[in-house]
């Protein structure tokens, strides 16, 4: 199969990791395309921002966690999205049989150090300077039933400096992102189009 990888995305956040992917294809240094956005919450600062790139964004409220998981099922199908790229979302994605092997995640720390539920964003820029660790990073991975605890597929690493906050630091491991995810689903394409072979690490 030839063509663009066809993605969904889905955020929690200000969509910052979306709108890089979104640059990076427009750029030509990505060959993929986005087909949905999925969001919970139509007042988040990433649905706006989405929207003004000329992304089709899908609002699916959190009502219980078993009628949103089929939501956004159906708005996955609907978009015939070969990889799925969670992107600062902060809610438990449930991946079982349909999207086995076709999901991904990038965490702001060196997994599996500082990863597991209720470790996102800040909260785990504070516990590597809590540390005293002198390497940070981030990690892409395949997103499995528990969190952060997916095979991995690419790290990237930089230094925690002495005079690091969680501003500066974050600030940095997101300049690494923007190179790792675009990288990380360059990286799979092939493996996703060869379904003897999806992901069965």
């Amino acid at each position: 199969m030839n063509g663009p990888l066809r993605i969904a995305t889905l955020l929690s956040g200000r969509g910052r990791s979306i709108m890089n992917l979104e640059k990076r294809i427009r750029d030509g240094a990505l060959n993929a395309e986005i087909r949905t956005v999925i969001a919970h919450d139509d007042s988040l600062p990433g649905v706006e921002r989405c929207r003004e790139m000329g992304l089709d964004v899908r609002i699916v409220p959190s009502t219980s966690p078993e009628s949103c998981s089929d939501a956004i099922d159906e708005v996955l199908h609907g978009s015939d999205a070969e990889l799925i790229c969670l992107c600062g979302y902060l809610r438990r994605f449930r991946v079982g049989e349909a999207w086995s092997g076709r999901v991904v995640n990038i965490h702001p720390s060196l997994l599996p150090d500082f990863g597991g539920k209720g470790m996102y964003g800040k909260r785990v820029h504070q516990a590597v300077l809590d540390s005293g660790n002198r390497v940070s990073g981030c990690t892409i991975h395949w997103v499995d039933e528990e969190y952060d605890r997916g095979p991995i597929i690419l790290q990237k690493r930089c230094e925690v400096r002495e005079d690091d906050d969680i501003a500066s630091l974050s600030e940095r491991v997101f300049e690494l992102e923007c190179h790792a995810y675009p990288e990380a689903i360059a990286s799979v394409t092939s493996l996703l189009r060869t379904p003897s072979s999806m992901c069965e690490s």
